[in-house]
């Protein structure tokens, strides 16, 4: 890979298998910005031929700035950083080149997880990766398809929900980046998976959502029937469980059970602590209708004092369904911490 001071003069190439994030590649944007009306999370059905394991490789540009607010973020476009930044998408098979654009006067990296990547790739200072002030980058990261190992043992392939974070803002781990909302969510999927309608990242961060507390998380909406594809991840130095009302998913790597005697257990909630990230679909309001759910963690003092955020479910043709909107006031009223939380 090219050096910490190489620049590249090419400009990024976004594509909708490897970027689903904001109206730059016409798909869903990262939850702070999803609204509906959104077009699919659309992916093509098959990897072309490509770099690695009968993948296909992708460049993107990735911009790191500090936002008004005194938080960090990424994005696609100078000026359209967000936190969380934009769901990064692969195929097992896949290769995916960053060029990381540091837009602000701090050190800082991108670090990911679940793939696989050279140490000049690693994102962290341990081994001289990062990008210093008004520095560009490249990283490189890599996914394979599960493999027969010896012995007859299989060797996992990289398909699963993950994320990225900065590694190297304000120390040798990135803590003071990941605690101002330098993170985001990194998918791969494998050949067959099914593709979202709607598609909402939340980052259990310290005591807040998205950097954010009730009532002030963003309202994440789909239409009745709609597939929606959830991304929890975990930051910070706080035990947290996320739990979704009204639907449920399989604890598996997709969420669905696969076939009728799949002894996947079905839950409704599930532990999200630092590092972790696990992801599932779920048809809105399936057997129970259109409405406002709550979604929050259900360590008690934890959602009193904030974290918790709503789900609205719409009528199908996208109206808004009878008491959803007295829900959501309700929601405005909430007793917790009221206030955008900067993470400093």
């Amino acid at each position: 890979m090219t050096g910490r001071h190489t620049r590249s003069t090419s400009p990024g190439q976004l594509s909708r298998r490897s970027m689903l994030a904001g109206a730059a590649a016409g798909v869903v944007a990262p939850v702070a910005a999803s609204a509906l009306g959104s077009a699919p999370a659309a992916a093509a059905a098959k990897p072309g031929k490509g770099k690695t394991d009968g993948g296909e490789y992708r460049r993107i540009k990735i911009y790191a700035e500090e936002l008004p607010s005194g938080l960090f973020g990424y994005g696609l476009e100078p000026g359209k950083a967000t936190v969380p930044g934009p769901v990064l998408e692969m195929w097992e098979g896949d290769t995916l080149e960053i060029e990381l654009v540091n837009n602000t006067d701090r050190r800082l990296s991108i670090h990911p997880h679940g793939v696989d990547y050279s140490t000049d790739s690693d994102g962290s200072p341990f081994n001289d990766s990062f990008n210093e002030p008004g520095e560009t980058r490249f990283y490189e990261w890599r996914t394979k398809k599960p493999s027969e190992g010896p012995d007859g043992f299989w060797i996992p392939g990289s398909a699963g929900y993950w994320h990225y974070h900065d590694h190297a803002l304000g120390g040798e781990h990135g803590t003071e980046g990941i605690a101002k909302g330098l993170y985001g969510a990194l998918v791969v999927r494998r050949q067959g998976d099914i593709v979202p309608d709607r598609q909402f990242t939340v980052v259990f961060n310290d005591m807040t959502i998205n950097n954010k507390m009730a009532p002030d998380v963003p309202i994440l909406e789909a239409n009745h029937g709609e597939r929606v594809e959830w991304i929890a991840i975990g930051h910070g130095n706080n035990f947290h469980t996320f739990h979704l009302h009204a639907h449920r998913w399989a604890e598996n790597r997709t969420g669905y059970l696969h076939g009728p005697d799949d002894p996947s257990r079905v839950i409704d909630t599930r532990d999200l602590n630092p590092g972790d990230a696990f992801g599932f679909q779920v048809l809105a309001g399936q057997g129970v209708g259109p409405g406002a759910w709550m979604y929050h963690c259900h360590v008690q003092f934890h959602s009193d004092d904030g974290m918790a955020g709503v789900f609205l479910v719409r009528n199908e043709d996208g109206s808004m369904p009878e008491g959803a909107q007295e829900a959501i006031d309700r929601y405005h009223g909430h007793g917790g911490g009221g206030h955008a939380a900067t993470g400093g």
